[in-house]
C-alpha cells in the first residue's frame, strides 16, 4: 500500500544528485570591473577624459616620415603601431600615420621589429 501512495511522476521529477555537488560554483567575490555591487558602489564613479587627436589640437596638417621623435611615439616597445583607440588618433590623421611609419621602417629610420629578449 505504500508503493500506491506514491506517483511514478514524482520519481522522475528529481534526478539524483550525489551529495557534495551543487549546481553553480560559489561566488568568487564582485567582478574586476565593479559594477552593480561592486567595490566603487557607494562611491565616486570613474571619469576617462575622452582622448583628442594630437594633430588636430596642435594643428600638425603633414606627418613627415622622417619626424621619428613623433612617429616614435605612436609605435610600441614591440614594434607594432599603437591603434587608434589608445593614442586618440582621429581617423584620416591615423592612417596618414600608419603610412609614414611604414615608410619611416622601409629606409630604416624605425624599426620593424623591439628588441629579442
Amino acid at each position: 500500500m505504500a508503493d500506491e501512495t506514491k506517483s511514478p511522476t514524482a520519481t522522475a521529477e528529481a534526478p539524483a544528485v550525489s551529495e557534495g555537488h551543487t549546481q553553480r560554483p560559489p561566488s568568487r567575490g564582485p567582478r574586476p570591473g565593479g559594477g552593480p555591487g561592486g567595490p566603487r558602489e557607494g562611491g565616486r564613479k570613474y571619469f576617462r577624459r575622452k582622448k583628442v587627436c594630437k594633430f588636430c589640437v596642435e594643428k600638425i596638417e603633414s606627418i613627415n616620415y622622417k619626424d621619428v621623435r613623433l612617429l616614435a611615439q605612436f609605435v610600441a616597445e614591440s614594434g607594432k603601431i599603437v591603434p587608434r583607440r589608445l593614442t586618440g588618433v582621429c581617423t584620416p590623421h591615423q592612417r596618414r600615420l600608419s603610412c609614414a611609419i611604414k615608410q619611416a621602417r622601409n629606409i630604416a629610420l624605425l624599426p620593424f621589429a623591439g628588441r629579442a629578449m
